[in-house]
This record gives structure tokens, sequence and C-alpha cells, in this order.
């Protein structure tokens, strides 16, 4: 893979940050977008644009051919059997509650329970919090250990006759572990359990197979893939998605409506209530075909290359300590800088054109275990480089100097 020119076709890395150029170490928050995305979305709004599923014109028609060709793109892309599997929502948090409310409806009464663990992102703990306020769920924890792993023995310890549903992340957007998502559901499946999976950070970063997951359910997002915001995909088994209750009412989701009665559309649109954000939608073709044009295999090699550059690098400064050190580990990584608050450590990177996040990440509970407030977070993308890598160390060098001063 020719890394010079893969971040050659993303225009935004011509620009400069405070006179610095810009070195993107933020890409578990969000992945800048190649030029072929941006230049589908605008093609889609200059000369295509219409609704979906509405009219008979040549518009139409074309817009929901595309938006359907975008279904098949990410039945192909994560190897679902079904087109029909595949159920677009605003964002993958929306996806995740789609399954709590229509699940929790149909199969979650008072004492019920649901297991998560200690790694995961808010998106999938407080949809099941509502579910434990509403109809008085259990939510049980599985821990981790210092390390960042899940500790399977004792997921496998919570598991009891009541359990109704396992919520896991696949790959941690705080220590970059790589969950045994296989092995859960095979545990979880013994019982007759389904399982959900977070897959936002590795369907960007590591190969996705549902159908060799056997997993029930998987959520992820465009906009960590190199697409457009306002995109969630849900894949959901299809005898799930043809006995669960819809998730929003109005138009699209109808087959019938009379005054007595409503006879609900066929799966996807039966969960696809209202219009969808078509453009978005059509344009995120585009970034799986950016991604295929590079290779899965070639985006993993070259990621995990500068990932392990970059925790040698990082171990070097004494200041510097990584957070987690998982057996299987994708490309995040969270630290602390003795002395410095990761807010700060934040602020003065970004003065040196260096972009990473800082903050509990979205994962408060992690943070608790591990009796942190907060955490500086470094996240690699397929248009990183050891160059970039080289930037982020020596501002967090010149951040120590600042801090020595003071």
């Amino acid at each position: 893979m020719n890394i010079k020119e893969v971040k050659s076709q993303f225009p935004i890395f011509s620009k400069k940050i405070n006179g610095k150029p810009l070195v993107y170490l933020d890409n578990a928050n969000s992945s800048q977008k190649p030029l072929s995305v941006i230049n589908r979305l605008n093609e889609f709004y200059k000369n295509e644009f219409s609704n979906i599923g509405r009219s008979i014109h040549s518009l139409a028609v074309n817009a929901t051919n595309k938006f359907d060709e975008t279904r098949i793109g990410v039945k192909s892309f994560i190897n679902a059997k079904y087109k029909e599997e595949i159920i677009f929502t605003k964002n993958a948090t929306e996806a995740i509650n789609l399954i709590a409310t229509t699940f929790g409806a149909q199969n979650i009464k008072n004492g019920d329970e649901i297991i998560i663990t200690e790694l995961e992102h808010h998106s999938n703990y407080v949809p099941w919090h509502f579910l434990r306020q509403n109809k008085k769920a259990v939510i049980k924890f599985a821990p981790i250990n210092e390390d960042g792993d899940i500790e399977i023995n004792e997921l496998k310890k919570l598991i009891t006759p009541n359990t109704k549903i396992i919520a896991v992340t696949h790959l941690s957007n705080v220590t970059g572990t790589i969950v045994p998502i296989k092995e859960i559901v095979e545990i979880a499946h013994k019982k007759n359990i389904p399982v959900l999976v977070d897959g936002c950070q590795s369907a960007p970063h590591i190969k996705v197979d549902v159908q060799d997951l056997d997993c029930d359910f998987f959520a992820f997002s465009a906009h960590k893939l190199y697409g457009p915001t306002g995109v969630g995909i849900l894949y959901a088994k299809k005898k799930w998605l043809e006995q669960l209750p819809p998730f929003i009412g109005g138009g699209a989701m109808i087959s019938e409506v009379k005054k007595d009665n409503i006879i609900y559309a066929p799966i996807p649109e039966k969960y696809e209530a209202g219009t969808m954000p078509t453009a978005e939608v059509i344009t995120f073709n585009e970034s799986i075909k950016f991604i295929k044009s590079i290779g899965m295999d070639n985006l993993i090699s070259h990621e995990k290359e500068v990932t392990n550059y970059a925790l040698e690098k990082l171990k070097i400064i004494n200041s510097v300590k990584i957070i987690g050190n998982p057996k299987n580990k994708a490309g995040v990584i969270s630290f602390t800088v003795k002395g410095v608050h990761p807010h700060d450590i934040a602020t003065i990177l970004d003065e040196d054109g260096v972009a990473i996040r800082a903050g509990h990440h979205c994962c408060q509970i992690f943070h608790e275990k591990m009796n942190l407030v907060a955490t500086a977070r470094a996240s690699i993308g397929v248009y990183n480089t050891k160059e970039d890598i080289d930037m982020l160390c020596k501002a967090i060098e010149n951040c120590n100097k600042i801090f020595d001063k003071k």
C-alpha cells in the first residue's frame, strides 16, 4: 500500500493548524473523508437528488436504486446473509437503541437480566439503563482486568436463567482491546441468549464477518469508516427483524393503513420510517469502495505497523503511562502524562497541529474502574504514518517542557 498516495486522497491534509501540518489522531472519534466521498455527496445533490421509494419519476427511481446498492454494499462488507438484514439509522447509537427498545418491549420484564461489560461506550449502556428504569431489568457488568481484557470466565458466571441478552463492544474505544466476540457468542447461544455487538470501532479497523461471529445484532456508523455523518447501520438476523416490533412509526414503514388497523411494511422498510438521509446513505457506498480499493488486509497491516511504532515510541517517554495492555489490540492508545491534565495535553498538542482526544471518551465506568478521571487518546487511521507518531511524541515532549517550567 502506498501510504503517500492514500493520504493524498484526503483534502484536509493540505490544511495547516496553527501554521503546522495537520496530524490527525482522533480517528476513534471520527475519520476524515477522501475526495471520492466528498465528490459523491456533492454529485448527488447537484445532479441526482430525489427522495426514495415515493415517486416513479427517473430521479426517484435512480435514487432508490442507488440507496439499495449501498445496502448491498454493506451486506457484502460485513458478510451478512441477506440484504434485508441491513437497516439504516441516523447513527450507531440509534441502532443500539432500536434493539434495546424493540427487544426490550417484547422480551424484558421485571427482574430480567442484561449483561454488558466495564469496557462499554455509553451508547451501549444508556439504552439498557432505560430498560432498567422502565422495566425494572437488572444490568450486570462483566469485569475487565488491569490489562483491559474482559474476564470471560467471570462473564460466564453472570449468566442465569433470567439473562435475556448480552451486549458487548467488539473493540474498545479506550484501550483498543479486541474482544473475543465469537467465544462470547458461543457461550451465550448455548443458553439461547442473543448477543448484540457494538462494532463502531471494529468495522473500520478489523475484518468483520457477522456470519462467522454468529452475533444476532451488530451496530456501526459510517462517519468512522471514512464516510458521511448521519448514517448508522444495524445488522440483525432476519428472524429477529421479522419478529420484533417497529421502532418508529410514520411514512415508508407501512404497507396498509386503515382507521382500525395498520399493516407494517416488510423488512427492511419496517425499520426505516420517514425520510432517510438519502444522500449520505448513497455516499456511504463510496466509502466502502474506498476501503475495498485499499484492501482490508493492507489497511490492517498498515495500522498495526503504525500502532506498534507508536507504542514503542511512547514507552520511551518516561512521563507517559499507557492505559491497558490487552492481549489483542488495535490502534487506539489512551495515555496520561505525569503532572499534566489530559485536557492540557490536548490543548498544547493542538498548538503543534496534533489532534487527539481528551476526556473519559464516553466510558466513565472504565475510567472509574482504572481510578482515572480522564485520559488522552491517540487513535490510528489508514492515512496515519510513523512521521505522524514522531510529531505526536515531539509534541508531548514540548508539553513536558512547558509544565517543567511552571
